[in-house]
């Protein structure tokens, strides 16, 4: 494809992957209003943003694993409309039990469109232009992750239109990018007659990972750290994940490739993208509601009050594309991204409900240099190292553990915060002479129903709690910087797909190799076949 065929495609690429990433963090502003109004708790409101980040995570590698074995490109139409669906039945919910299956569902659409939009561009772009191309991908995702709380906050404040609009809202953009992505996205439809589903590989990674993800979401609140739903729900996701390694090491096309984790730069990209995925979302959820019940904002000026974070991951992300492409180097930015997200976080660390704003945006900025200087590299390192029949399952990997973290940091700040909040409101009401009265108060997100001086205690509670969940964010992070100096130099290649490499297993690992020429097939904007039996591409 020419570079206009490709920014033709990208208009609907992009569009629909920041509908899928602004329907993520839209709510985070408006859930206190949400919940409210459906008389919801605080472990509702988790719920809300856990149930779509935990199918999403479950069926991450799924996606990307089927984008390799059939036509990418209907993948993604199929992932629209599910996505377009759940919207429709999220913005209609009459209660938190039906907004939260709804969001569920919607998660399946949205592990989708922001997988595929990937593995669609990798076999457009070599991946050293691919660089660029990433930069204007990871601008996009960071309007839309930090720009959908401005956003969710508008909509809640606007009289006429009200909350359920926060998920209505992507519905017309998402038809939008259907259509253009039938007009203008044109892939060759690779035919294979041999292919394999692993089914049962599918179905214990996402059943094990789900329960591992519950008894994130539930330690600690609804039962002990040592108790027997502990050993059911952590012994048995452990086990069953189990299970699925013994099941992707036997089946012919595996859901996860094991020999593409067991990579050094995969691997150690995973550990990084954890740390990502945590800053991605457990920041946005939280600081929307730190702004509004910590410190008394509107929806609307709590959004506002997030545009550093945003500023900073649409200058890093943009900038740092076009240095990639220009230099085909990716892990000095890597390392430089994690070590300003980790600076970022201890930053925020020491916020609390009377911290002055400067303060406050000066650690959101860091973060949002941090996430926008790693976030999409991880991403490249391990598409370079692998050939492009297997994009689709390596991409799905580091996406599926970028999630998993996104999900994990949710579950568990969410956790820490309603145990400190619990904690330190009962603190505040007894010095008061309230006795006991502790989870009640912190139990309801309606703050303007509370008595004031109560209300002055709950703004304390939740600025104070805040600060200490970023604390524990940070010490999370530093894994992060670990495993990013620990990632062996790459140098991007300039071919769409790898040259003919010696039997798996053999010579060194591929992204520590001397790197090819440009070949016809990058010229050609065309997927590279491997010459196999059973195996045909005809263009659409």
């Amino acid at each position: 494809m020419t570079h206009r065929q490709i920014l033709n495609a990208l208009s609907g690429l992009l569009l629909v992957l920041f509908v899928a990433m602004l329907s993520g963090t839209v709510v985070s502003t408006a859930l206190p209003q949400i919940i409210g109004a459906l008389e919801g708790s605080q472990s509702q409101y988790t719920w809300v943003v856990t149930a779509t980040l935990l199918v999403s995570t479950a069926s991450t590698p799924i996606w990307g694993k089927l984008a390799d074995l059939y036509d990418k490109k209907k993948l993604l139409q199929l992932a629209i409309v599910i996505f377009t669906v759940a919207s429709l039945l999220s913005g209609f919910a009459q209660d938190t039990t039906q907004l939260i299956a709804a969001r569920a569902f919607q998660g399946l659409g949205m592990g989708a469109l922001q997988i595929l939009v990937q593995i669609v561009m990798a076999s457009m772009i070599s991946p050293r232009e691919r660089g660029r191309y990433y930069g204007i991908l990871g601008g996009v995702m960071a309007v839309a992750t930090v720009g959908g709380p401005l956003l969710g906050g508008l909509i809640v404040d606007t009289s006429w239109l009200g909350w359920r609009w926060c998920f209505f809202v992507g519905v017309p953009f998402s038809v939008v990018a259907f259509v253009l992505l039938h007009k203008t996205l044109k892939l060759p439809v690779i035919r294979r007659d041999d292919v394999k589903i692993d089914y049962w590989g599918a179905l214990f990674i996402a059943g094990g990972v789900s329960l591992l993800l519950l008894w994130i979401t539930f330690v600690g609140a609804s039962f002990p750290w040592l108790s027997w739903q502990t050993a059911a729900m952590a012994g048995g996701g452990v086990a069953i994940l189990a299970v699925a390694v013994l099941v992707e090491a036997k089946v012919a096309e595996p859901v996860i490739p094991l020999d593409v984790i067991a990579r050094r730069n995969t691997a150690l990209s995973i550990v990084a993208s954890l740390a990502v995925g945590m800053a991605m979302f457990g920041g946005a959820v939280f600081l929307g509601q730190y702004f509004q019940i910590g410190r008394g904002y509107s929806p609307t000026k709590a959004g506002l009050l997030t545009i550093p974070m945003m500023a900073g991951v649409l200058l890093s992300s943009t900038i740092i594309g076009r240095l990639t492409t220009k230099t085909a180097k990716v892990k000095p930015y890597i390392v430089f991204g994690t070590v300003v997200l980790t600076a970022g976080f201890l930053v925020l660390g020491f916020i609390d409900a009377t911290t002055p704003l400067v303060y406050v945006g000066f650690g959101m900025l860091l973060v949002g240099i941090g996430v926008g200087a790693s976030m999409q590299n991880l991403v490249l390192v391990v598409q370079n190292s692998v050939p492009l029949r297997e994009i689709g399952a390596a991409s799905g990997v580091v996406t599926f553990f970028r999630s998993l973290g996104g999900t994990i940091g949710v579950s568990v700040l969410g956790a820490i915060l309603a145990s400190h909040v619990a904690t330190n409101i009962t603190r505040g009401l007894e010095k008061m002479g309230v006795q006991g009265g502790g989870d009640a108060a912190g139990g309801s997100l309606d703050i303007a129903a509370l008595p004031g001086p109560v209300q002055e205690v709950v703004r304390a509670a939740y600025g104070d709690a805040t600060g200490q969940i970023f604390l524990v964010s940070a010490a999370i992070a530093v894994v992060g910087i670990i495993a990013a100096a620990a990632l062996k130099p790459v140098v991007l290649r300039d071919a769409l797909d790898m040259p003919a490499a010696p039997e798996a297993g053999a010579g060194p690992e591929p992204e520590a190799g001397p790197e090819p020429e440009a070949g016809s097939e990058a010229e050609a904007g065309s997927e590279a076949v491997p010459a196999t039996a059973g195996v045909k591409a005809s263009e659409r």
